[in-house]
This record gives C-alpha cells, sequence and structure tokens, in this order.
C-alpha cells in the first residue's frame, strides 16, 4: 500500500499511467466495451469498479492536455437523453486544471478507431451504456 493513492488503483494501472506521456490517451470503457479487440498495446482490467469511481482515484494523479481543445472525448449516445454518468464526469472533472473544457462526443465507430489508438485500456465493470471515456494526459505545470 501507498499513501495518498486510491486503492482502487492497481499496482499494472499506476504503472501504466506513470508510463504514459503528454498526449498519450487511456480509455475507460464499460462493462460492454470490446476491450480486448480494441487494445492494441496494453488491456487492464478494473472489474466491479465503475467509472466515476475509478476516473475518481485517477484525476489527483493525472495531469490533463492544456493544449487541447478536448481534454476528454466520450462515445455518442442515442436518445434524446444523455447518459446520466456524463454529469458525474463533469463534475469530477471540473474539480481538475483543465478538466473543465467541453468533452468531445464521437459517433461509435470514431470512438473505437481512436480507441484503437490508445496508449491503453482500463476494462471496467461500468454497467451505464454509452459511459465510455478516453482521458488525454497533458504534462505537469
Amino acid at each position: 500500500m501507498l499513501r495518498n493513492i486510491d486503492p482502487i488503483i492497481s499496482p499494472e494501472l499506476i504503472k501504466i499511467l506513470m508510463e504514459m506521456g503528454h498526449g498519450d490517451e487511456i480509455v475507460l470503457g464499460d462493462a460492454n466495451f470490446p476491450a480486448r479487440s480494441h487494445a492494441t498495446r496494453h488491456l487492464l482490467r478494473a472489474d466491479g469498479h465503475g467509472i466515476p469511481a475509478l476516473l475518481g482515484a485517477i484525476l489527483p494523479l493525472f495531469p490533463l492536455d492544456y493544449a487541447v481543445e478536448h481534454t476528454t472525448i466520450l462515445m455518442q449516445y442515442r436518445g434524446d437523453k444523455e447518459p446520466a454518468v456524463w454529469a458525474r464526469y463533469k463534475t469530477l472533472l471540473a474539480a481538475w486544471p483543465d478538466g473543465g473544457k467541453p468533452p468531445l462526443a464521437l459517433p461509435k465507430p470514431e470512438f473505437y478507431e481512436r480507441a484503437r489508438q490508445a496508449y491503453a485500456i482500463l476494462a471496467t465493470g461500468e454497467r451505464e451504456g454509452f459511459a465510455n471515456i478516453i482521458l488525454r494526459k497533458g504534462v505537469l505545470r
């Protein structure tokens, strides 16, 4: 155990977060996301954990990219109502530098292609649909 690191973060996840450089992206995929078939570099698992809890644990450690218009990417949803989990993401992100930037919402095929280019995919137990989110890493300032 380490101080000030949420125990929801596995040793593998902390290693990946530390290895990532400026501009690298990590996908937090919901339980329905095809993580294995889309992970071209690193696949991590956080089964049983929801994305908001993981996001809350990652953001204190993870500088978001100040140099781009969108530090987060979401998968476009179908229907009239935005997924409820998105409001939780916005609240969590707003507490951190550059986290208040508007997210980019990509159609499913474009989101999947972006995920294939990501440094890592974290497969989660999040059960809400269209809860997938990509974080772009920045630099410490």
